[in-house]
């Protein structure tokens, strides 16, 4: 509860500046709208955004989902098949130096102007993050815990499943709340290069029109919809997780 008074606080804060800016300055509204003509945009044009809010959140969810099954799968497979981790290691890390905005044309090219091409751009983007963390969580496993594993005759993949999964699940954590927090990139960078609907879409025919108050406004859903989304997930994780310490709650009752 205090963590959402001291949030709202803080939005109250900057959105306060944010208009005595505008106010101070006398910028003229199509280059910087203040926060009261973006409340009104979000009022006259909710049907539209949240039409295009949809589609963007699906996108979200389904690059989400694909992006954290695929990493987690890469990362136990590089965990467990040393020829895998020789041969995809260096591919993984070679593909983070390309830029996604070189990738999402060829995506769009390849997958069309619909979801998937989205969908897609999300993966790539959570795909890294998530295989890392993990891959590193495996590795970092207490060299005391494998040994008693091994003196009790355990298989590796016994030892896998059983010790070293369960031991990595926080640095998985981290992973997911970072692709979490990344996931909204892929998808308005995909609608960006090529689509018809969606929060990106919305936005680019919106600077184009000068509608630069609704252009603010579907940012401003999409910073809700990000937001809204890690928060969803930390919650979830810390859940799932209640072994993982929380030196932050401690230091907080102090």
């Amino acid at each position: 509860m205090n963590r959402l008074f001291r949030a709202s606080v803080t939005l109250a804060v900057l959105l306060a500046a944010w208009q005595a800016l505008v106010w101070a300055t006398d910028v003229p509204r199509y280059i910087l709208p203040g926060p009261l003509l973006v409340a009104g945009a979000l009022q006259r044009h909710a049907p539209l955004l949240l039409q295009h809010g949809l589609t963007t959140l699906g996108e979200i969810l389904s690059g989400l989902v694909l992006g954290v099954a695929l990493g987690t799968g890469s990362a136990l497979v590089l965990a467990s098949v040393r020829t895998a981790r020789r041969w995809l290691m260096p591919l993984l890390v070679v593909s983070q130096a390309i830029p996604v905005f070189a990738l999402a044309p060829l995506l769009v090219l390849w997958l069309g102007y619909g979801m998937a091409s989205k969908v897609a751009m999300a993966t790539l983007v959570i795909y890294f993050p998530v295989t890392t963390a993990l891959f590193d969580g495996l590795r970092r496993t207490e060299p005391g815990w494998l040994d008693l594993a091994r003196t009790m005759g355990a298989s590796r993949a016994s030892a896998l499943w059983h010790l070293r999964l369960p031991a990595a699940l926080p640095a998985l954590a981290s992973g997911v709340r970072v692709a979490t927090a990344v996931a909204p990139i892929g998808a308005v960078i995909g609608e960006w290069v090529g689509s018809s609907a969606g929060l990106g879409y919305l936005m680019l025919h919106a600077n184009a029109r000068m509608q630069v108050d609704l252009l603010f406004a579907a940012l401003f859903v999409l910073g809700a919809f990000a937001v809204t989304l890690y928060a969803a997930v930390d919650t979830l994780l810390r859940r799932a997780l209640p072994w993982q310490p929380d030196t932050h709650a401690f230091e907080e009752r102090d």
